[in-house]
């Protein structure tokens, strides 16, 4: 990358990223916000559990924060068992397949957005336990936030139909998939720019509601 080029990416980063976010965050829960209460009553009518889950994620500069999620699992399993999940996990509920199938699960993300822990496009924010396994990698990652969107979810798409092909979920995604996952999210964090950021948003917009396998 050229000095120029450096510098532009580099008042992005620091003024013009945070801008996108709430601007894109606020849109996006205004239109959503019918939506929203819709998942909310079919949670609360069908599956009859709590509608919000939250897991702790490691954030910028490793400080960690409670990824807020539509509940798709069980109460009693989304606690236990592995970490990694496909479609056929039996601890999802009805509900939940049809949240997965569309990521409609991952839109109360948008208040980790505008409470500034997540960013709309940026790399996916993942539990401790993988992000201690490449601590290295992660010290240059986690100089930005994460986000809601991610180049790294684009290209791998068909990640579930890779990982059914293994036994051990967990295992497989540690060695097949996150140190793909980790190259592409540095070169996310080194390329930096408004454009490449509404590339990736509108991608991941694509990819949900028009890309079903």
């Amino acid at each position: 990358m050229q000095n120029k080029d450096l510098q532009k990416s580099t008042f992005y980063f620091k003024y013009g990223k945070r801008i996108f976010d709430i601007i894109m965050s606020l849109i996006g829960l205004i239109i959503l916000s019918p939506f929203l209460v819709v998942i909310v009553l079919s949670i609360k009518l069908f599956d009859k559990s709590s509608v919000f889950y939250k897991q702790d994620r490691v954030g910028q500069n490793f400080e960690h924060f409670q990824l807020i999620k539509f509940r798709t699992m069980k109460v009693s399993g989304s606690n236990s068992g592995p970490l990694i999940t496909t479609s056929n996990d039996e601890r999802i509920t009805k509900i939940g397949k049809v949240l997965r199938k569309f990521k409609l699960d991952e839109m109360p993300q948008i208040f980790n957005v505008l409470k500034g822990e997540l960013s709309v496009v940026g790399s996916r924010p993942e539990v401790e336990k993988f992000v201690n396994l490449f601590k290295e990698d992660y010290k240059e990652i986690l100089k930005v936030k994460p986000g809601m969107a991610s180049e790294a979810v684009i290209v791998f798409r068909d990640e579930e139909r890779i990982l059914t092909q293994f036994n051990d979920l967990e295992e497989a995604y540690i060695k097949e998939v996150l140190p793909k996952k980790i190259s592409i999210d540095k070169d996310y964090v080194r390329n930096i720019s408004f454009l490449r950021d509404c590339r990736i948003f509108l991608l991941t917009f694509l990819r949900v509601i028009y890309f079903r396998r």
